[in-house]
């Protein structure tokens, strides 16, 4: 008769305890896991915010800069000068000569003559005399001010303390509110208000056309001005709409050259770069070091460099694409080669095809989805780059968007400009996404007539040429 001891011995109970000690370590473990990756983190959080400076850098923010910079990007200023030396008195719209007023012409709200009349609406009145600037202030009084070459300016204020937003030394005063600015300094004196909108930005002020609403530039056209209303639109010497129209078929066109010249250069150097393709190790292995080498410097990087030795220029934008994207696709390409059905080759090899013609009927239709899902999707990520790009080499949009930066005035400009940036790039990420479904997934819309009939064998005979 058999008996089944059911008390474990010695060894059992062993085991036993170390499992359980191996488990209660392991619980151990992951529970200080859980513990320091979060304090590792927040360590390094810490380390961040103090590095960079983080309370200095809320401490130099301006929110009142931030505030003007938000205004001028929707709003335009109309620059109302005087030259201290001989009266004279010029108005233009953002302070440029293309924007300037004819002489002897002014808005309504600015009254020339020898004493010229600003009206800043609600109360605010701004005067220039011959000799004295006087600014009418409600709730604070008359500020005067005498700008001359020997003493400075000599303002006059109200009783009382001065208020913040007046700034006042030797030679400059400097007067701040709702309603405009002013401006004295010993050569000139300048006030300049506020508008909502993008005043000149179908046409300038010496067009026939300025100041017309759209029904009757609509009537003019239709009378057989439609042209002469496009021409002065297109020409439009303030905001350059021409130039703008130009650069951004440089930009694209810099996307476009250096995305499609990197496919071309990439694909055949891809079959040096895989195990299936290539047996030679060396020359697989300085191939796969040549792409990380291409693709490991920045495209910006590789700017600066091909702006060096071939001159700025739109090309040499797009050269910098194709260099930095020829990497990538290598890559890319070299790993879906190596994935390959090798039936499909062999099926190919059966019916007699040479080499070549291996590669053209049994590989390229398998990575095809590969190559042009990468290269679409490539062309939509480098009409942002070739932004950046063409502000270094000096074509595209991107070189306009940086000068308008630097001038610190003309913000609306800067801001026509990024509208116009993300525009492109919705146009195109919508333009790659269509030929995305068509090319490899085929028209949605169509039905498909390759379908076998029900109980009926298809045969699809496979012909080279």
């Amino acid at each position: 008769m058999t008996t089944l001891d059911v008390n474990p011995g010695a060894g059992a109970r062993r085991d036993a305890a170390a499992l359980k000690q191996e488990m209660a370590g392991l619980f151990r473990t992951k529970k200080l896991t859980a513990f320091a990756v979060p304090l590792v983190v927040l360590v390094y959080m810490a380390y961040v915010f103090f590095a960079f400076d983080v309370p200095g850098l809320w401490e130099r923010a301006s929110l009142e800069n931030a505030r003007t910079l938000v205004s001028d990007s929707y709003s335009y200023k109309t620059h109302v000068t005087r030259d201290n030396r001989d009266a004279s008195v010029s108005v233009a719209i953002e302070g440029e000569r293309k924007g300037s007023y004819p002489e002897g012409e002014a808005p309504d709200w600015v009254s020339l003559g020898e004493t010229t009349v600003i009206d800043l609406e609600n109360g605010h009145t701004v005067r220039f005399g011959p000799e004295t600037v006087e600014y009418d202030i409600p709730g604070y009084g008359t500020v005067r001010a005498t700008p001359s070459r020997s003493a400075g300016v000599q303002a006059e204020f109200p009783a009382g303390d001065v208020p913040d937003w007046i700034s006042s030394s030797k030679n400059r005063l400097a007067i701040k509110t709702d309603a405009g600015r002013l401006t004295v300094t010993r050569n000139r004196s300048e006030v300049f208000r506020y508008f909502t909108g993008w005043e000149l930005f179908f046409f300038t002020l010496d067009s026939p056309y300025h100041g017309m609403s759209a029904s009757a530039l609509l009537g003019r056209a239709v009378s057989g001005e439609a042209g002469a209303i496009f021409n002065d639109f297109w020409t439009n010497k303030m905001w350059r709409h021409q130039d703008v129209a130009w650069a951004i078929g440089e930009t694209l066109l810099m996307a476009f050259l250096g995305t499609i010249g990197a496919g071309i250069v990439a694909l055949p150097l891809a079959f040096l770069a895989t195990r299936n393709f290539m047996p030679i190790r060396t020359l697989r292995f300085a191939t796969r070091r040549l792409f990380d080498f291409v693709r490991g410097v920045d495209s910006l990087i590789w700017t600066v460099v091909l702006a060096r030795a071939f001159g700025p220029g739109p090309l040499t934008g797009a050269l910098a694409i194709l260099v930095t994207d020829t990497g990538t696709f290598g890559k890319i390409f070299s790993e879906a080669l190596e994935n390959v059905d090798e039936k499909q080759i062999e099926g190919v090899a059966s019916t007699g095809a040479k080499p070549v013609q291996r590669y053209r009927f049994g590989v390229i239709p398998q990575v095809t989805p590969v190559l042009l899902s990468q290269l679409l999707y490539f062309l939509e990520s480098n009409t942002r780059s070739a932004t950046i790009i063409g502000a270094i080499t000096g074509g595209g949009i991107g070189l306009l968007l940086t000068q308008a930066i630097i001038t610190q005035k003309d913000w609306e400009e800067v801001a026509y400009y990024i509208v116009l940036i993300i525009v492109m790039v919705m146009l195109m990420d919508w333009f790659s996404g269509m030929l995305r479904r068509r090319l490899i997934q085929g028209d949605p819309g169509k039905p498909r007539r390759d379908k076998a009939k029900k109980g009926e064998k298809k045969k699809m005979p496979f012909v080279l040429p």
